[in-house]
């Protein structure tokens, strides 16, 4: 909830960062790209880690960094400070949430790892309801510079304070996973079971779910991060429109809770392919949507389809490839992603410059949602005699 409610408040500071420095959006979407690309490397280090050493460690630092690299946004004065404090500190911050979180929970639960997964990643919908609004009453407040030290403050302290209670897998505290019994019948070390990373990349599935989510996230961020400037540039209040960032996180909760609990009952890759196609029409319809409350509809079924979509990859890498390095796994298709929402926003940018206006950019974006729902039929357990891929 505070990593990414936080993370996804660039799009409120955008405006501001524009108006005293007076940078193309190009330029300035361009140090959330090199975050994204950055973050997203970071992914395979601290799923690395985790898989070795547990949550607790890495997420304690990673939050250290993440507060202080909002601190340091208040002090930014040149755009290399942007690219440093946001693309280089900040990305160290925020690898430590999805990859670490979300594959101590695969590891926690056999049955239902769909919906509790959901469930944990309703935070980050919360989080992008709550944040972008406050971020936004502070600006008009309080000013940007002041807004960042105080959303480093709420950044600091409690993701510290709560990282020390995580634990990697319920061995630690002599437990079963969740299911495990049922699933197995007897007691397995489930750590060891499924596919290295060195085998992992050698199957045609580890580079599909690359190349899937690379789509999913070109299209994600180029809507998070232009969805406020685009819809004050339609005439509509800066208020209004950082409410567009409110419903798409709002309904992300739903998304999340709904659409994992559907992997569970109708498999991972029959609700990745669906969410897909219905991503890719709404990005099309986008392109006719001109009134606020067009623009609501569209976040309310974009933010729900997007919300669901997240909470698949780590059931997915766990069902493809076990949980010996569902870590690391984890964290290269994350970063493939990153590698997607970092090229996204800067081409909606750039298109932007361009042409003065972001219709080319929303259908690159429905046309790549299509092909990626089109990947998803090419998805099959991997086989490999001796391991076990379905768990």
């Amino acid at each position: 909830m505070i990593t990414y409610g936080t993370m996804y408040t660039f799009g409120v500071f955008f405006e501001p960062l524009l108006a005293e420095f007076g940078w193309t959006r190009a330029m300035t979407s361009g140090a959330y790209s090199l975050f994204m690309v950055f973050s997203g490397l970071l992914y395979i280090v601290t799923g690395r880690l985790n898989d070795r050493f547990g949550p607790r460690i890495v997420v304690t630092v990673c939050g250290f960094f993440l507060g202080l690299g909002y601190l340091l946004m208040s002090q930014i004065s040149a755009v290399w400070h942007l690219y440093l404090f946001y693309g280089v500190i900040i990305s160290i911050g925020v690898s430590g949430a999805f990859v670490p979180l979300i594959s101590t929970v695969a590891r926690w639960f056999v049955k239902k790892r769909g919906l509790m997964t959901g469930i944990v990643e309703a935070g980050t919908g919360i989080g992008t309801v709550i944040m972008p609004p406050v971020a936004n009453w502070l600006i008009f407040n309080y000013g940007w510079r002041t807004s960042y030290i105080i959303v480093g403050i709420i950044v600091l302290l409690p993701i510290v304070l709560a990282a020390q209670f995580l634990k990697r897998h319920p061995e630690q505290i002599e437990l079963l996973p969740y299911g495990a019994d049922e699933a197995t019948g007897e007691n397995l070390n489930l750590q060891a079971r499924g596919f290295s990373l060195q085998q992992a990349v050698h199957t045609r599935q580890f580079w599909l779910l690359c190349g899937i989510y690379f789509s999913f996230l070109f299209c994600v961020q180029t809507i998070m991060v232009h969805a406020v400037i685009y819809a004050t540039g339609l005439g509509i209040s800066p208020t209004s429109a950082a409410s567009i960032l409110v419903i798409i996180g709002g309904l992300s909760i739903a998304g999340r809770v709904m659409i994992g609990s559907a992997g569970d009952r109708i498999g991972n890759k029959p609700a990745l392919t669906i969410s897909l196609a219905l991503m890719s029409l709404t990005l099309f319809g986008l392109v006719a949507t001109k009134g606020i409350w067009a623009l609501y509809l569209f976040a309310a079924i974009f933010g729900f389809i997007y919300g669901g979509l997240v909470v698949l990859i780590s059931p997915l890498v766990a069902e493809l490839f076990g949980l010996r390095s569902h870590g690391v796994i984890l964290g290269i298709v994350a970063f493939c992603s990153g590698i997607g929402g970092a090229i996204g926003p800067v081409m909606a940018g750039h298109i932007f410059d361009i042409t003065g206006s972001y219709q080319l950019a929303f259908l690159v974006c429905g046309a790549i949602g299509f092909v990626s729902s089109i990947l998803t039929l090419l998805l099959r357990p991997a086989n490999r005699k001796g391991l076990i891929q379905n768990i």
